[in-house]
């Protein structure tokens, strides 16, 4: 199986040039897969540089780990990530994403100084 980057997913996701989007969809064809460092990346670039919103970007996320020809790295983190998220805007992707991951490595409490995120089960605010 190949792996794509953060390029791959935020034209897979955003469109904007027809060729690089055709190109992308075509090598993923064949299997691809998608690194927990590129999915938190590609999220970053459409929340930030985008403006995508909150659930845009959970759209686009379950949209990758539904997807038939992607293999998202630690999936049922990702996903049990997003559904926090859905919850919980407020605490932004990357911050659940962490925590799950966290959680799955079995590496909690997870500290912070962040105060939203450090009122969250499974986190300790310092």
């Amino acid at each position: 199986m190949v792996a794509v980057d953060t390029s791959i997913l935020v034209r897979m996701i955003a469109g904007g040039d027809d060729r690089q989007t055709a190109a992308a969809d075509s090598f993923i064809q064949q299997g691809a897969w998608v690194s927990i460092p590129v999915l938190a990346d590609a999220i970053w670039v459409l929340k930030n540089s985008l403006k995508l919103s909150p659930a845009k970007l959970a759209t686009s996320i379950e949209m990758l780990l539904n997807h038939k020809d992607l293999t998202v790295q630690d999936s049922d983190a990702v996903a049990a990530a997003l559904d926090r998220f859905r919850s919980r805007p407020a605490l932004g992707f990357l911050d659940c994403l962490i925590l799950e991951l966290a959680r799955k490595a079995g590496h909690l409490p997870l500290a912070t100084f962040d105060r939203t995120l450090g009122r969250v089960e499974g986190t300790q605010k310092l």
